[in-house]
């Protein structure tokens, strides 16, 4: 997509150089079988419904050590010890970044914050092929990200209904008003709405509010990055945006778990 923003054109050429890298070791033909092996996945959706049907946010706790923008994020990185403060703090989700290159993710990391807790996990990457959903059933995700300015409408249509089909949940990933028209034409319960500029880096909760109105009440609005005080919390909940993706807020925190209690109090 010619206007993809530079940073995601570069990360994208890099994931198809991994892709083929990762073929040489497990072929496309392991993988389904390794995927079709995995127990049932844990419900991502159904588990952001719960809490928001108790009154509560259904924040996805996220777990990334790094980001290109802000480079270590975290010195102290143990995944399965954040997954465990997480569900403690009573989050609905866990996000886990695969990505190595760009966020010093790994899917190990995943793989060992999921048998830590009892969260869905997402897997949080940048997916542009059949072979990563197979790969991400196949390491144990119960959901897996989306992003529509990394994807062509056929792409995306297609990696949407092969992640459905072998139990995925699918969070799709907005940025603008066009973006979340193209979102809007999957039957998914899930819009998250990116509150970063890919193109500037600057982050402002304003995208969120934008969109709202242009979103019917059947679907549950995720808010992504910008999420940094109880005040931008509440600042939500008061327009009834109820889902919540945090990670570096949390990530910069003694106590992760001890931090999403607190943000999420009321």
């Amino acid at each position: 997509m010619s206007d993809t923003p530079t940073v995601l054109r570069r990360i994208i050429a890099r994931k198809w150089e991994e892709i083929a890298e990762r073929k040489v070791q497990v072929s496309l033909e392991q993988l389904k079988v390794s995927a079709a092996q995995q127990p049932p996945a844990r419900g991502f959706v159904k588990a952001i419904e719960n809490k928001i049907a108790q009154g509560k946010a259904g924040v996805i706790a996220e777990i990334k050590k790094a980001s290109p923008s802000k480079g270590v994020i975290r010195e102290h990185f143990v995944p399965a010890e954040l997954a465990r403060s997480y569900e403690q703090g009573g989050a609905a989700c866990l996000s886990i970044l695969t990505d190595v290159d760009f966020f010093q993710g790994a899917d190990v990391y995943l793989q060992e914050a999921r048998a830590a807790a009892n969260l869905p996990v997402i897997r949080k990457d940048f997916l542009v092929d059949e072979y990563q959903i197979y790969e991400a059933r196949a390491m144990g995700a119960d959901c897996v990200l989306l992003i529509v300015s990394a994807l062509s409408m056929e792409k995306l249509k297609e990696l949407n209904a092969l992640a459905q089909s072998i139990g995925l949940d699918v969070l799709v990933e907005v940025h603008d008003a066009a973006e979340l028209a193209i979102a809007l034409e999957l039957p998914n319960k899930l819009i998250g709405i990116n509150n970063r500029n890919l193109h500037t880096f600057e982050v402002t909760l304003e995208t969120t509010y934008q969109l709202l109105d242009k979103i019917d009440s059947d679907r549950i609005v995720v808010t992504e990055s910008g999420i940094l005080t109880p005040a931008d919390v509440q600042a939500m909940r008061n327009k009834n945006v109820n889902a919540f993706l945090v990670g570096e807020a949390f990530m910069r925190a003694d106590e992760p778990g001890m931090a999403l209690a607190e943000f999420f109090a009321r």
